[in-house]
């Protein structure tokens, strides 16, 4: 990687340096490159001279006017300058960056794969809905998220596997059944009360028409035990289907969907339960089973089993992970989970150490609340009022590349609003639309030269000079980094943002500098880079899910 390169360079300038006695034997901090905010001061700048200048007893300047000396001559650098405090600023050669249109254009739909994952496995679990009713726009943001993530650290060299957890056990999934049995019985005519803690939403009643329309009264007749089974594992499928249907309209797919029922039907959870006691972890008090969290620096203990038997969520939890790490063996574990779910982390955090598991292979990322807006007004998110609700009305009316765009746009541990009208407006000031407008120019570029019988394979991309053919291709050559840094920070926002910077510099590129022109040797060249622009605008919106047009 280009800003590794860098970043070694310096290093080998400093040890040369300090080898030849120029510089002070000290230690070397780690050599972080960056690019400046003002593009006049190179492509790439370090603060090495100003982490030195203490150890070494010497002014930042000084030790930065020393390792410029020793900077080994490289194809991609073409200039090194100091600047004050003490800054050394790159630039990169011209001669180096047009040649990269080859480069892109060689590796094609692969190009800013790294290696750095090395085939690590590493399991992404996200959404993990209760299958009691329909998603909703903040189970998108974590659905957009994970899928993006996947992508990018496939891309990295990870090897992922993504995974919807089914909560098909447990109290919340009995008072759906016996919601959906309530239902049902009303819709045959019979007098029947939902429970105390049931589900009250429309979708319990529609689903109950459904189980109607196919058994008709067929389950009245049977034993009450008996009929709450039989609709209970309908209504799941049923439950289950609509999901995955809302998340194929969002373009979001799972290679495993995983049963909590299965960990107590295969005898995992027992198991489990067994380990942590055999550890030392498992107190029994109050008629109850507790995991002795306190042993691990929590402030209190937490209900395994409760006092009339039942498991809790988070006993079930534990025994999900264990069969992650220990009978699945992945090496890192990413979970997304809700923002309701903030207090659970450090618990699931001493759960799994307590299974003698390392906690720091299990990544736990948070996602906020997302309020939706029509321009200044916020909308209130209800059925009864009309207003949008669920992830499917939301696809609906924005479409899925923009539902995916506007999720990605902020960080997940940031509450975000989601301006319909904004979603929908074609306009640059919509990002989605002056993104992917970007890549139709493009394509529409391409078809004209095809109309015109232009032939670009032989193009000189030497020719390539202009401040903003220069301009597009260091922009191009970013999604690596990007990639990088979005594999090692679980952070996938910097990707909407890169995206609208390369659309910038392609539009503006776009402006500057004529692609089909009378001179044919500076139109094949052009192409070339029109060509390579395209690879790596689908590559970023293909890495978050979204399409690529070709006509707007």
């Amino acid at each position: 990687m280009l800003q590794e390169t860098i970043s070694k360079l310096l290093q080998y300038a400093v040890e040369e340096a300090q080898r030849r006695g120029v510089l002070p034997q000290v230690g070397v901090p780690e050599v972080a490159v960056e690019h400046p905010q003002n593009p006049d001061h190179g492509d790439y700048a370090s603060s090495l001279p100003l982490k030195l200048a203490r150890s070494a007893r010497t002014s930042p300047m000084d030790i930065a006017e020393t390792v410029v000396r020793f900077i080994a001559p490289v194809p991609e650098v073409g200039k090194v300058d100091v600047a004050p405090p003490g800054f050394i600023n790159l630039t990169l050669a011209g001669e180096w960056l047009a040649q990269q249109v080859e480069v892109v254009l060689a590796q094609g739909e692969w190009y800013g794969d790294t290696g750095s994952g090395r085939g690590t496995r590493v399991q992404l679990e996200f959404v993990s809905v209760n299958p009691t009713g329909p998603l909703h726009v903040g189970h998108g943001r974590g659905a957009v998220l994970g899928g993006t993530l996947a992508n990018v650290l496939k891309a990295a060299g990870y090897s992922v596997e993504k995974e919807y957890y089914v909560n098909d056990a447990g109290n919340q999934m009995t008072s759906f059944y016996r919601s959906l049995y309530a239902r049902y019985q009303q819709e045959l005519g019979h007098a029947a009360e939902l429970p105390a803690d049931g589900y009250r939403g429309e979708y319990v009643v529609d689903l109950a028409r459904e189980i109607v329309a196919e058994v008709d009264g067929g389950l009245l007749e049977l034993p009450e035990e008996v009929a709450l089974d039989r609709i209970g594992r309908m209504g799941l499928r049923k439950a289950q289907d609509s999901i995955r249907r809302d998340l194929d309209l969002l373009g979001v797919t799972f290679d495993v969907w995983f049963s909590e029922q299965s960990l107590y039907d295969s005898g995992q959870f027992q198991r489990t339960m067994a380990l942590l006691r055999q550890n030392g972890f498992v107190v029994d008090k109050e008629g109850a089973v507790w995991f002795a969290s306190s042993e691990m620096g929590e402030d209190k203990d937490n209900v395994l089993v409760r006092s009339n038997g039942t498991p809790t969520y988070f006993a079930s939890d534990i025994a999900y992970h264990r069969n992650k790490f220990s009978e699945r063996g992945f090496d890192r574990v990413i979970d997304i989970w809700g923002a309701d779910h903030q207090g659970h982390v450090p618990r699931m955090k001493a759960a799994v150490q307590a299974l003698g598991i390392d906690p720091a292979r299990l990544e736990i990322i948070i996602t906020q609340m997302v309020s939706l807006r029509r321009g200044d007004v916020e909308l209130k998110v209800s059925k009864r009022s009309g207003e949008l609700v669920t992830l499917r009305e939301l696809v609906e009316v924005v479409g899925a590349d923009a539902c995916k765009f506007f999720f990605l746009s902020r960080s997940a541990d940031s509450q975000m609003d989601f301006d319909l009208e904004l979603a929908k407006r074609e306009s640059s000031e919509n990002p989605v639309y002056y993104v992917q407008y970007a890549h139709a120019r493009i394509a529409s570029i391409l078809r004209v030269a095809e109309e015109r019988g232009v032939r670009y394979e032989n193009g000189d991309v030497t020719l390539l000079v202009d401040p903003a053919e220069l301009a597009l291709i260091r922009k191009m050559i970013q999604l690596e980094e990007v990639i990088e840094l979005v594999a090692g920070t679980l952070q996938p926002h910097h990707l909407p943002y890169y995206a609208q910077n390369l659309a910038t510099a392609f539009h503006s590129f776009y402006k500057q500098c004529r692609v089909i022109s009378d001179d044919p040797a500076l139109t094949a060249a052009r192409m070339k880079l029109v060509e390579a622009s395209r690879v790596v605008f689908a590559r970023a919106l293909h890495l978050m899910g979204m399409s690529a047009p070709e006509r707007m």
